[in-house]
């Protein structure tokens, strides 16, 4: 489950030599050294997307505050970008060969691309001499971030991308059904707009949104997941199939319906969020990821009555009602250029990100993981309980722009809100077919 200035990052190496190599040392000095307190100075730098006030953000914040403090031989320089902005930018900077020497990537497309560009280096070796590390992610976690036969990094989340989050208490104040159908849904959505409430709050500024959170769910259910994946690899279906028509059309509908409210192409997540935080919105769509930032800053009687579940099945669709997108959550590159002591810091860093105590600090912030461990219902919120019950009973059918290539993601993207805004299902299929076939030279 996102665009904008090139910035060249030029890494450093600080080196301080140990003893012995530097003369005129003091006793202290030389006394440390024998004890091997002194290590080699290093500079590190990574670039992140836990920017904002949601638990999740404030968690890996927090391992990279700790991490700063218990290694005072690293200097350590992190960035945070919203994630469309880190995605653009660790793009540029990949065409110049200049990444910095960690940075949050997302799996199976991005992955694929940074490999092929030379641009990372394998873990193989660090993750095979933690085996009680690598055996426990859940199966197939790691698929997304394998490419022959090598593992170039591991999932610290788990990025179901599209659930309606709902209000239960305005559902009930006009008496509308929790949508198990799409006649339902449709039915939600006449009933809220005839009585001035938003029926789903959409902040597709950033223009992933819509893509991630909603249309990779409708495509699904429309063309099913078969369908897609001969499309993504131009092996027997084809963008401009009727199939993949009509998923657009069903989206486009919605639009027409006015299922989101004006200007939805104007406003970005956290206004979405705010919309709904105001009781303005009855629903909204997102990934499982919203839960943190819900049980973090919505408000008591929004949260109250805040649940979780998919969008309904549709009539004619191929695909299973009972998935939803998702894909295994991001992980850290580790540049190419990385070699001796800088590269046993940035690996030390991945550890403390992604190893085991990663992992409970992203559970414990209301955020799915990609590894065995329980949720504790003793101290984990209602709602983040509700998402993770929830999430053991659906599939996980594929997000467009994991799977597409960069080229076809840019052009989905705002070829959706093209299509939201009045442009025809045709027309924007046939720019994501030929953007996919250029891609694959096909």
């Amino acid at each position: 489950m996102k665009k904008i200035t090139k910035i060249a990052l030029t890494t450093m190496v600080s080196a301080s030599m140990l003893a012995g190599c530097a003369g005129g040392q003091t006793t202290e000095d030389k006394g440390a050294a024998a004890g091997g307190a002194n290590k080699e100075k290093v500079k590190l730098s990574i670039w992140h997307n836990w920017t904002g006030q949601d638990a999740k953000g404030i968690a890996m914040r927090k391992i990279l505050d700790d991490f700063k403090t218990q290694h005072p031989e690293i200097e350590l320089e992190a960035e945070g970008l919203p994630t469309d902005g880190l995605k653009t930018r660790l793009r540029t900077v990949a065409a110049a060969d200049e990444m910095p020497d960690l940075f949050v990537m997302w799996p199976d497309a991005m992955t694929k691309e940074f490999v092929n560009g030379k641009l990372l280096q394998p873990i193989d070796e660090f993750l095979n001499s933690k085996p009680e590390w690598k055996n426990n992610f859940i199966p197939n976690a790691l698929d997304g971030y394998t490419i022959d036969n090598k593992v170039y990094s591991v999932p610290m989340n788990l990025a179901l991308s599209s659930f309606i989050y709902y209000n239960q208490a305005i559902f009930d104040k006009y008496n509308v059904k929790v949508p198990k159908t799409w006649d339902e849904f449709k039915t939600a959505i006449d009933t809220f707009n005839k009585n001035n409430i938003i029926p789903v709050a959409l902040g597709n500024k950033a223009n992933w949104v819509a893509q991630s959170t909603i249309f990779s769910t409708i495509g699904d259910r429309v063309t099913g997941t078969d369908w897609f994946l001969k499309a993504s690899a131009q092996d027997g279906a084809k963008f401009t199939d009727p199939e993949f028509i009509k998923a657009l059309t069903v989206l486009q509908d919605l639009g027409k319906s006015k299922a989101f409210q004006d200007g939805f192409n104007g406003i970005d997540e956290n206004q979405m969020m705010q919309l709904f935080f105001q009781g303005k919105a009855a629903m909204f769509m997102d990934g499982g990821w919203a839960t943190a930032n819900l049980v973090n800053n919505a408000p008591k009687e929004v949260l109250d009555t805040t649940h979780i579940t998919i969008i309904p099945a549709i009539d004619g669709g191929k695909g299973d009602p009972q998935s939803t997108a998702g894909v295994v959550g991001t992980g850290l590159g580790v540049s190419k250029k990385l070699t001796g002591a800088r590269k046993d810091a940035a690996m030390e860093l991945f550890y403390a990100l992604s190893g085991p105590e990663g992992q409970k600090a992203t559970l414990g912030s209301s955020t799915l993981v990609s590894y065995k461990i329980d949720v504790d219902k003793s101290k984990a919120h209602p709602l983040f309980v509700e998402l993770s019950e929830f999430s053991k009973n659906v599939k996980i059918s594929p997000v467009y722009d994991s799977k597409l290539s960069s080229a076809a993601v840019e052009v989905i993207n705002n070829g959706l809100q093209e299509l939201l805004m009045g442009t025809s299902p045709e027309v924007v299929a046939k720019k994501v077919q030929d953007a996919q076939a250029g891609a694959l030279g096909k």
